[in-house]
């Protein structure tokens, strides 16, 4: 019988100070230097006989196509596997290089940097990666506290963490894989250092194992209701409370798993651009969307006002802009005995994970974003009505939502 392999490590990626963060346009200046190292983490399961798959999740606000096919290149050499094996993944946190991935979407300008992404990329592909055998096992558990619906407090938000734990067999805790739905995002505009935000933090706590974290439908999932704060202290706080119920978790019995390594399946599927408003109409969102703003306001109905005047002066960017027609979506489910993740390059809302693992098949599925590029928003009929800030810049109406969602639980139980 083949035996489940892992090779896990976490490499420190973060970039020296003098660049520009990605993840808020107010922001005035560049990186002053880093209050939390940013990782790239690699958690490869695999047997003699079989590749297997290899997880790789950075510290960025997402990795775009370039950034993807580099990254999955450079992965699947250093572990002698081919790159449509690695699955590549952004944590979503907003204190992390612009210039790594260059532009994610016309609200924030931005060109990739070479002095940024090619030590990045170097670095990947030097990775050490000697396999040793482990024993795989499957928990969830319930966090509350660290995020919420960020337009009402009571909104949909899937609210578990979902633990891939790896045992070598004297029982020791090798690696763990963990999603969980919120943006990183405790660190404001005001922020000039690098941090992996809580994230990071939760990961540090979880040590000496290596630590993977996949970021879920978090489209309009954020701390916003429950941060007390925007520093280092609450980083720490919110980082700490979900690795509190990680290792409870962890402490508890779990689902084994198969020694057999985890299969991937990969698709495309191409999605037309929404029509964009005329100028003058978009312009006149932009006004009304301002007179709601209360200066100097940062409560959560404040930060509303505030992001929805930035999405209406998204919008209308994207209203001057030269938009393709269409947009490729790479779409790949990876199964591990009961366990299936489905990964999709967009932000999705709560709605649409609870739909996708709804409409599934397989007995656990977890629903992860930002993963092998990004292609922004989509969002629920609610924010659409609304004209929530996602709703404002996203590239896709509500049926090209709705027939990505089709198509990908389709592929996902096929």
């Amino acid at each position: 019988m083949s035996k489940l392999l892992l090779a896990a490590t976490s490499l420190d990626v973060t970039p020296p100070p003098g660049y520009r963060l990605d993840g808020y346009a107010a922001r005035t200046g560049p990186a002053t230097g880093t209050a939390d190292p940013l990782r790239a983490t690699l958690i490869w399961l695999s047997t003699a006989d079989d590749p297997g798959v290899l997880w790789l999740t950075l510290d960025a606000i997402a990795v775009g196509k370039d950034l993807a096919a580099e990254l999955s290149a450079a992965a699947g050499c250093a572990a002698g596997i081919p790159p449509s094996r690695v699955v590549v993944s952004a944590s979503h946190t907003h204190s992390g290089p612009a210039g790594w991935t260059g532009e994610i979407h016309p609200v924030i300008p931005a060109e990739r940097e070479p002095a940024l992404y090619e030590p990045l990329i170097g670095a990947v592909a030097k990775a050490s990666l000697p396999r040793r055998p482990v024993t795989a096992s499957w928990r969830s558990i319930e966090v509350i506290g660290v995020g919420a619906n960020r337009h009402r407090k009571n909104g949909p938000h899937d609210n578990t963490a979902g633990i891939l734990a790896l045992h070598s067999p004297e029982g020791s805790l090798e690696a763990v894989l963990f999603d969980f739905a919120c943006h990183p995002t405790t660190y404001g505009p005001e922020n000039l250092q690098w941090s992996a935000d809580w994230p990071g933090a939760a990961r540090a706590e979880l040590a000496p194992a290596v630590v993977g974290y996949l970021q879920g439908a978090a489209g309009d999932v954020s701390p916003r209701f429950t941060r007390r704060g925007r520093g280092a202290s609450e980083v720490a706080r919110l980082g700490g409370l979900l690795a509190s119920r990680v290792r409870e978790a962890l402490a508890g019995p779990g689902l084994e798993l198969p020694q057999s390594a985890p299969a991937i399946r990969r698709t495309t599927i191409n999605l037309a651009v929404r029509d964009m408003p005329p100028a003058e109409e978009a312009a006149s969102t932009v006004a009304a969307a301002a007179s709601a703003v209360r200066s100097g306001v940062d409560d959560p109905s404040g930060r509303i006002a505030q992001t929805r005047l930035d999405g209406a002066r998204g919008q209308s960017l994207m209203a001057a802009a030269s938009l393709p027609d269409a947009l490729e979506l790479p779409i790949s489910v990876v199964t591990m005995g009961d366990v299936c993740w489905v990964n999709l390059p967009v932000e999705l809302f709560a709605l649409h994970g609870a739909c996708l693992q709804a409409d599934s098949t397989h007995p656990i599925t977890r629903v992860v974003g930002y993963t092998d590029g990004y292609y922004g928003y989509i969002v629920d009929p609610s924010a659409a009505e609304s004209g929530a800030y996602e709703a404002l810049i996203t590239f896709f109406d509500q049926p090209t939502t709705n027939r990505l969602l089709t198509e990908t639980a389709a592929f996902m139980n096929c």
